[in-house]
């Protein structure tokens, strides 16, 4: 099981952005140029995503891209099933055809019910956490180099707002 450079790159850019949205389009040259992924990559990325509903296109001067829906509506999972990144861990792709050993008989192998339940586990946990999840988690992290750059004084409490796995604990950072 791996998570290729497909889905890391999808969600990569879908949080840049959900991060630059409100300030109208954002281009994928833009993305492309911040996040250092390639152009046409990312041309590839964002034909799927938009296929998939979760990003709008805006043509003309000024147009990008926009997420089509709230970032707190679209979850990993959406992101990394609309490139298509399976999420496999068992060696016969979900199909119970594994080898089952060295007799040669077809069949399931001993390790499938283990696979098949960690790939299950790895969806439920991408879909418990949201696009939005990862924005806050973004802009925490800026405030956090902001505040060690700057020396300022500043208290801020952050407390996960869809019960994702990522963020349920409450953080207090000082500024």
């Amino acid at each position: 099981m791996r998570l290729t450079t497909k889905g890391r790159f999808a969600v990569t850019a879908m949080i840049d952005l959900a991060l630059r949205q409100q300030g109208g389009p954002v281009t994928l040259s833009a993305i492309s140029q911040r996040q250092n992924i390639s152009l046409s990559y990312l041309e590839q990325l964002f034909g799927k995503l938009r296929r998939h509903e979760l990003v709008e296109s805006v043509r003309g001067p000024g147009g990008g891209y926009t997420l089509s829906r709230l970032a707190r509506n679209i979850t990993v999972a959406d992101i990394i099933f609309a490139v298509d990144e399976p999420i496999d861990a068992t060696n016969c792709g979900g199909k119970s055809a594994c080898d089952s050993g060295t007799d040669g008989k077809p069949g399931i192998c001993m390790t499938h019910e283990l696979w098949s339940t960690l790939n299950r586990k790895m969806v439920d946990f991408l879909d418990s956490v949201s696009l939005q999840d990862l924005v806050d988690q973004q802009r925490l992290r800026q405030i956090q180099e902001a505040s060690k750059s700057s020396g300022a004084g500043v208290r801020v409490n952050v407390v996960g707002t869809t019960g994702s796995s990522l963020s349920t604990e409450p953080a207090s950072i000082s500024l």
